[in-house]
């Protein structure tokens, strides 16, 4: 239909009926098995929602882009996603598309005036590349399945004046299973985690080598998701489980561990060593130092004459 800019499907009903589904039982929020979702010459390539959707796929023929990133489902995995966020479809053949799994929807409107409506964006899964997809075993993706079957179940009787309080806890507890999982995630997948970690600090090392050395900026945390190709919040998550500090704190802490360096083996002014750290203002570089090390520079160059 739109091979370029992102085709956007405002609402559950047009969802159904660009996928050629039949009409939700339900406006505000759908259960659909991946397998009743077929191919066709007109469907979308790129698209973006005005709701949430939360995707355990597996055996799928197709590759998906989330932004700049692709990634195969060959495995089981479950994939959240926030409004307005671009997904992207690359399919390999010309055949019936052909995929497992199941696909929940729910539009905001569905979570107006409950707490969900706001914790949910605290969910930073929501907000993960395609590649940070929750591997999920067995046990677990039955227990997904479960929590989806049972929210089906509940919109699909007689709404009642309890219908939507029992689905939001559905809702809650999927969404802390995921939460759970994910943390074990970070926890199993220990070689892979410790490869991100020894590349995020060779490119911190790479940054302030002597080539590099006046970048007149401190480098973010945004900078090195992007050159690890990950996002931001998932970086984050995952270097605070194994080393117990956030990113930015880890960045901070080579910084202070340069200055000291310089300030204990060059001629260079404190203004002179703050602007090749990357700061602005000397002020800055001299506050965090002494927040770090209860030194000012000028204290602990002093201590080593």
């Amino acid at each position: 239909m739109l091979n370029s800019k992102p085709y956007n499907i405002k609402s559950i009903t047009e969802y159904h009926k660009v996928m050629d589904l039949q009409k939700p039982e339900h406006p505000l929020i759908s259960i659909i098995k991946f397998e009743d979702i077929k191919r066709h010459q007109s469907s979308p390539i790129n698209i973006t929602n005005d709701f949430y959707s939360i995707a355990l796929k597996k055996d799928f023929n197709a590759k998906l882009k989330y932004g700049q990133q692709e990634y195969d489902f060959d495995e089981g995995v479950l994939h959240f996603m926030s409004p307005k966020q671009v997904l992207s479809f690359e399919f390999r053949t010309d055949e019936e598309l052909n995929h497992k799994g199941w696909l929940l929807l729910v539009h905001p409107d569905f979570l107006w005036n409950t707490p969900l409506s706001k914790k949910i964006k605290e969910y930073k899964y929501f907000n993960y590349k395609i590649n940070e997809a929750l591997h999920l075993s067995d046990k677990e993706e039955k227990m997904i399945i479960g929590v989806m079957q049972n929210i089906a179940q509940e919109y699909q009787a007689n709404i009642d004046h309890f219908s939507q309080d029992v689905i939001i806890a559905q809702l809650v507890l999927l969404l802390t299973y995921s939460e759970r999982f994910y943390q074990r995630q970070f926890t199993t997948r220990k070689i892979t985690n410790h490869t991100i970690l020894n590349q995020f600090e060779e490119l911190l090392s790479a940054y302030y080598s002597k080539e590099n050395l006046i970048r007149n900026t401190i480098p973010t945390v945004q900078y090195f998701a992007n050159e690890l190709n990950l996002s931001a919040n998932y970086l984050s998550r995952l270097l605070k489980n194994l080393t117990g500090q956030s990113t930015k704190h880890f960045i901070q802490d080579k910084v202070i561990e340069l200055a000291k360096e310089k300030l204990s083996t060059t001629d260079l002014t404190v203004s002179e060593i703050a602007y090749e750290l990357g700061f602005e203002h000397i002020q800055s570089f001299s506050k965090l130092f002494k927040s770090k090390t209860d030194f000012s520079p000028s204290e602990f160059r002093q201590s080593f004459n």
